[in-house]
């Protein structure tokens, strides 16, 4: 029984022991890397499928310096006002969610989920609400944020993040709804597919409603406000 014991006590450490060198080396990778692809486009994939529609993924890495600076701000203004100052968690932010979902619990659950959390969750991890998958989520913010800079954070949210039915990132997005590429995106623009970024699989950038023009403005007066990327 002892050897037993001590067997599962030795697999145990060495899955432990696994688990964070595999993770913390991903994370140091993908500082330097581009990420070409993540779970979450795998799982889009496999829905396709099994809805019986085409294959589709459009996406495009490209470096932060060919996208448009106006992108970021309005990311910013919209997901994460309080992006370059906080650790990766904004605890103001959290903290007024908790009070307005407590307050209001009819309505819809507001969250207070950060561009590094975002970021951490597309690329490391896969959709859903459980508790592991949470607790996840803030082991590998805090990596991110430990070892990449906020630019870094920055260019890697703005390739992988869902941005349309199919379509990844800030190239792709700007080349399917607008014609163009990532640099030449206007403010407007920019401002038009932050509105999206709440669900953009039902929100589309490229026939905006009257109710996305209205999240534009909002955002386009907020980003005024908002400290760029340096």
């Amino acid at each position: 029984m002892k050897k037993i014991r001590a067997f599962i006590k030795k697999v145990i450490i060495w899955i432990v022991v696994a688990f964070f060198a595999s993770t913390i080396l991903s994370v140091v990778a993908l500082r330097w890397l581009p990420v070409y692809f993540t779970p979450l486009m795998f799982i889009r994939l496999g829905q396709q499928v099994s809805a019986g529609q085409e294959m589709t993924l459009h996406h495009h890495w490209v470096p932060l310096e060919e996208i448009s600076p106006s992108l970021s701000l309005a990311v910013m203004a919209s997901e994460d006002a309080r992006f370059l100052e906080h650790n990766g968690f904004d605890y103001k932010a959290i903290e007024h969610a908790a009070m307005r979902n407590m307050k209001h619990p009819e309505k819809r659950k507001l969250g207070a989920s950060t561009i590094s959390q975002q970021t951490a969750k597309n690329v490391f991890l896969w959709p859903g609400r459980s508790w592991t998958r949470k607790g996840l989520e803030v082991y590998f913010t805090a990596l991110i944020e430990l070892m990449w800079s906020k630019q870094r954070i920055m260019e890697v949210y703005l390739n992988s993040i869902e941005m349309g039915n199919g379509i990844y990132g800030a190239d792709a997005v700007a080349e399917w709804h607008f014609n163009t590429t990532a640099d030449k995106l206007t403010k407007p623009q920019c401002a038009l597919i932050a509105a999206t970024l709440p669900n953009p699989r039902r929100f589309n950038s490229a026939k905006p409603s009257g109710y996305m023009l209205k999240r534009q403005k909002r955002i386009l007066h907020e980003m005024k406000f908002v400290k760029p990327l340096e």
